[in-house]
């Protein structure tokens, strides 16, 4: 039966020539890849989702109504930490991410278009900026911001319902 090669063995074989693996400037043959990897942290990813979701017409907030107190609170502490991926969780992989965002839209927003244009944009942004595969956005309305409410509301927090999500790799 032939030896199974192990990760030693593998970076002692000479790598095929490929513009990856040619030779870089300093001499060395491995590809810039193989020189060591990058960690995404869970906020870098929320802060990304976060951004790319406000960038849509029709979403009031993100996070529902006990959130959105509990970070107004926190953001006017000198020192708190930045509101930008309030409402939104990430499980971040090393090559995969999986996000579950919390929206409140505006009243006359037509919700399945507003849905569709935030998952778009959010998957778009975090594979561009982070080079991780989006494998699924889900996005729950809890709410919809009538013209005449105020801007922070008191209520239970929903939780984002949750699937069986696919094994991220």
């Amino acid at each position: 039966m032939p030896d199974t090669p192990t990760p030693a063995t593998l970076h002692k074989t000479a790598p095929t020539a490929t513009p990856a693996a040619m030779p870089s400037s300093s001499g060395s043959s491995r590809p810039h890849t193989e020189r060591g990897r990058t960690a995404m942290a869970v906020g870098v990813v929320e802060k990304i989702a976060g951004m790319a979701a406000r960038e849509i017409a029709g979403i009031h907030a993100l996070g529902s109504g006990l959130a959105r107190t509990f970070g107004a609170m926190r953001d006017k502490v000198p020192g708190g930490r930045s509101s930008i991926g309030r409402g939104i969780k990430a499980e971040v992989g090393e090559k995969q991410t999986a996000i579950d965002i919390a929206l409140v839209v505006e009243y006359g927003a037509v919700i399945p278009e507003v849905a569709r244009q935030v998952r778009e944009n959010i998957i778009d942004a975090v594979e561009r900026l982070t080079g991780l595969e989006v494998v699924e956005v889900n996005i729950a309305v809890n709410d919809v911001h009538l013209p005449d409410e105020p801007e922070v509301e008191e209520e239970e927090e929903a939780s984002i319902p949750s699937g069986q999500r696919p094994k991220l790799k």
